[in-house]
């Protein structure tokens, strides 16, 4: 894992690590969708959001995977917590669009001290839909929801964003990942995607991870305590370590880890 991605994250707000986890991990985190899908068919997959994640323990194991901690580590410092997790998974042929947006513009967070992890599920390639991002703009202030235009067109997964005016296309970098990658990115970096018209599935997971130092301004909002220790100062809500049942819970590779007992 490389121990250097400090300075082209503070030049570029990005970074990309390859095979960041195993392909199977990655085959299983596409897995978890189909699986979401099966049991939730009137929720969209580009938002499976953080209440359904929160207490699967599945989800517990992927967030905690020392891999993609110990990237997170390097950002954050040995106390880390993520506090938001949420697929975007873009179905074939009719996988909805992001609109350019600053992910902070939308979190409830003091200090905005937070990394996202953006892990391939699949594939995700200009053809369905990649992330999309413009270099550099996380040295622009934030805006708030205020600056932004709302497009309720049921066409786009936040129905929000950054009017295109605002957008040089010159600058836009897409970015193509192999499943098993991700990209580490600024919550002040202008970045979207577009909508998925392939015939293959665009599935992404975006994990926010904080300092347990950064107080989450939302409640009943809990998070999950990954590495270290929760800080004394403030009052963020962890939830405890789920128990898998395979009655209700997806089975996964090491699901005996993560049994009562």
């Amino acid at each position: 894992m490389p121990t250097d991605l400090q300075q082209e994250y503070d030049e570029k707000g990005y970074v990309v690590v390859r095979q960041a986890v195993d392909a199977d991990l990655a085959r299983e985190t596409a897995e978890h969708v189909h699986w979401l899908a099966r049991r939730h068919p009137d929720i969209r997959p580009e938002k499976f959001g953080h209440d359904l994640l929160l207490a699967d323990p599945f989800t517990h194991r992927l967030v905690s995977d020392d891999r993609l901690v110990d990237i997170v580590e390097q950002f954050l410092g040995p106390n880390i917590a993520m506090w938001a997790a949420h697929y975007i998974a873009k179905p074939p042929r009719y996988g909805q669009k992001v609109l350019w947006h600053q992910d902070g513009s939308y979190w409830p967070l003091e200090p905005m001290d937070v990394t996202t992890i953006w892990l391939a599920a699949t594939a995700s390639t200009r053809a369905n839909g990649c992330l999309r991002l413009l270099p550099g703009t996380q040295r622009n202030r934030l805006l708030s929801r205020r600056e932004m235009i709302d497009v309720k067109d049921g066409k786009n997964v936040l129905e929000s964003g950054i009017h295109p005016s605002q957008i040089d296309d010159s600058q836009v970098v897409d970015l193509e990942l192999a499943p098993g990658d991700v990209s580490v990115h600024n919550p002040r970096i202008i970045h979207g995607s577009e909508a998925n018209e392939s015939e293959t599935w665009r599935i992404g997971l975006t994990l926010r991870y904080i300092p347990t130092s950064t107080r989450v301004l939302r409640e009943n909002h809990p998070s999950i305590l990954v590495r270290g220790q929760p800080d004394a100062d403030n009052d963020n809500e962890y939830v405890p370590r789920p128990v898998f049942d395979a009655e209700i819970h997806m089975p996964f590779r090491g699901a005996e880890n993560w049994t009562a007992g």
